[in-house]
């Protein structure tokens, strides 16, 4: 089905199916531009262009009102936005008007229109532009599929047609970014900036109309706000509790709206959020509900659940944290179960696969401005062993550890299986401070009344772990005194596992230490079972080394502690 969605991305674009997976987009409005002037007697000119100084101002953010809302807020979409005011507005290259043309040709004002920006474009019933036609052929494919996509029923059938009708939606909007790139094939700033001008302009209307129809001395029960808005939607919360009545409200808002505009531009009701968290500009989470019975997914914008260069600790605390004060309305159990995480997290209780961070080694370490934790660390690995460390474009697994007192957030990242290995301590402090955080205070700032009190009290009291130091040249000499299986006193010369003391318990201690190693041999064993799953096979060896897995860290600690609970078992083996 792959196929099938390239063969159809190419028959709308006319490119050769290689460049699909070669090229970038502006390729694709190039091909569909040659075809359409051909058709209607134009030659395109080959320009080379070089980057320029000019700018355009892109779209409007209205400033948001953030705060908690146990409401339902109902959001309005713009359809293909930019598409639509390019198609609406005729902005095209050949309808592209100046002054001195305007006086020249004799065009009454009825023939063309002044944008926000100060351009000027003859109107479609003088000429109709080769970018709305364009433009309608890519938005018709896309209906189409979004049609058939209805109609479907098997999911995988599903999931390319949804893919095809997103590549259509990608197709269009990178029209007007084509027309926008100064280093590019054909630019020309006026149409891009007449669009974000219209765009800008629709916005601020859009919530001018909402505020002052939907009032109380319009007969509505609540005055409506809008209270927020962001390039091609608009947040309006209608006081209303009854989801039901605020989606009715939100269908009437867009229609209402729609009709102040040029056709086919329009603004529709799609979704409302409820419960919703605005935290800032392009920051906001809530329940996304598209019918009054259940709610479709919780929707998370600009909050750190999916980075890949935080550690997986921070992901699932902000997911678990948003769930409970979205889904389980529990804000005391979010705070609660953060300062959990944070206790857990100094206490040195949570697993090392919580804390790896990953991050691209796209370029060598002189290329970059400053020293990178990431850079550096593959540096250090490549000279322990340069077969098995890390190239350009792979990416460097690391954590951070505990070093001397003002050392650098890139001296202490290390190979997460080499802190395994060595038993080395973490700097649970670097990752409270630098990685928990700021995540934590966002989400909690407009909820609770002092959300500094995440971070202070009982649960923060730090358990504090020496950092290795060297020994230099004595270093290799040294020998690590035995303690007592039991009471974990110092064992002398004569004693074996336990002391005189615990002499008695032997039995005890030792039943204990082989129930210990049975637990983690179960534990591997799970684990290496799942591996062997998800390589597909349960007849032969796990050959997985992904660092960026949680089970693979996992595995590898489970493993290391099955060594050492087989050694330490081991030590029982004598007459009794």
């Amino acid at each position: 089905m792959a196929l099938v969605n390239y063969i159809e991305m190419a028959r709308v674009t006319g490119i050769p199916f290689n460049f699909l997976l070669a090229r970038g987009q502006q390729v694709k409005v190039v091909s569909q531009l040659y075809r359409k002037a051909a058709e209607e007697g134009f030659v395109i000119p080959a320009l080379k262009t070089e980057a320029g100084e000019e700018q355009y101002e892109g779209a409007t953010v209205i400033e948001p009102s953030r705060g908690y809302y146990d409401l339902p807020i109902a959001t309005l979409d713009f359809a293909s936005l930019y598409p639509s005011i390019m198609m609406a507005h005729n902005l095209c290259y050949t309808t592209l008007l100046d002054p001195q043309t305007i006086a020249s040709s004799g065009l009454d004002k009825d023939d063309y229109i002044k944008t926000p920006s100060g351009d000027f474009f003859v109107k479609a019933h003088v000429r109709k532009g080769i970018l709305p036609i364009i433009l309608e052929e890519l938005i018709a494919a896309r209906k189409r599929a979004k049609k058939d996509l209805k109609n479907e029923s098997d999911p995988f059938r599903k999931a390319v047609l949804d893919g095809r009708q997103l590549a259509l939606k990608i197709s269009a909007n990178s029209v007007y970014g084509f027309t926008g790139a100064t280093v590019g094939k054909l630019p020309c700033i006026q149409i891009s900036s007449s669009v974000t001008s219209f765009g800008r302009a629709m916005i601020d209307q859009s919530q001018q109309l909402v505020e002052a129809k939907f009032t109380r001395a319009n007969g509505y029960e609540h005055d409506a706000v809008v209270i927020y808005g962001d390039t091609d939607s608009v947040m309006v919360k209608f006081g209303s509790q009854d989801l039901a009545a605020v989606m009715d409200l939100g269908r009437e808002a867009a229609k209402y709206v729609s009709s102040h505009f040029v056709n086919p531009i329009s603004l529709e009701f799609e979704k409302c959020y409820f419960p919703y968290l605005l935290i800032s500009k392009k920051r906001y989470a809530g329940l996304y509900w598209t019918n009054p019975e259940k709610w479709d997914k919780m929707d998370t914008k600009g909050i750190e659940t999916v980075r890949r260069d935080n550690c997986r600790l921070v992901q699932t605390v902000v997911d678990t944290c948003l769930r409970k004060i979205l889904i389980d309305r529990d804000v005391e159990g979010a705070k609660d179960f953060a300062k959990k995480t944070i206790a857990d997290l100094l206490q040195n209780k949570i697993d090392l696969s919580q804390l790896v961070i990953s991050k691209a080694l796209s370029k060598s370490g002189e290329d970059y401005a400053g020293k990178q934790a990431h850079v550096e660390l593959a540096e250090r690995m490549k000279k322990r062993d340069a077969g098995s460390a890390p190239a350009l474009g792979d990416r460097v697994a690391y954590v951070i550890v505990k070093a001397s007192k003002g050392a650098a957030a890139y001296e202490k990242s290390e190979d997460p299986l080499f802190v395994l290995e060595n038993n080395l301590p973490i700097d649970t402090k670097y990752y409270l401070e630098n990685q928990l955080t700021n995540p934590l205070m966002r989400i909690f700032e407009p909820i609770v009344r002092n959300p500094d009190e995440l971070f202070a009290g009982e649960h923060t009291r730090t358990v504090h772990v020496s950092a290795p130091t060297s020994l230099g040249a004595l270093s290799k000499f040294a020998v690590k005194a035995e303690s007592c299986a039991g009471c974990r006193a110092r064992l002398s010369r004569d004693e074996v596992v336990v002391c005189a003391h615990c002499k008695p318990r032997l039995p005890e201690l030792y039943l204990r230490q082989l129930e210990l190693h049975n637990d983690v041999e179960i534990k591997f064993s799970k684990l290496w079972t799942q591996c062997q799953r998800c390589q597909g096979s349960l007849h032969q060896d796990v050959l997985c080394t992904s660092r960026d897995c949680p089970i693979f860290y996992m595995r590898k600690k489970a493993q290391k502690e099955m060594t050492d609970a087989a050694t330490a078992l081991d030590k029982f083996d004598f007459q009794w």
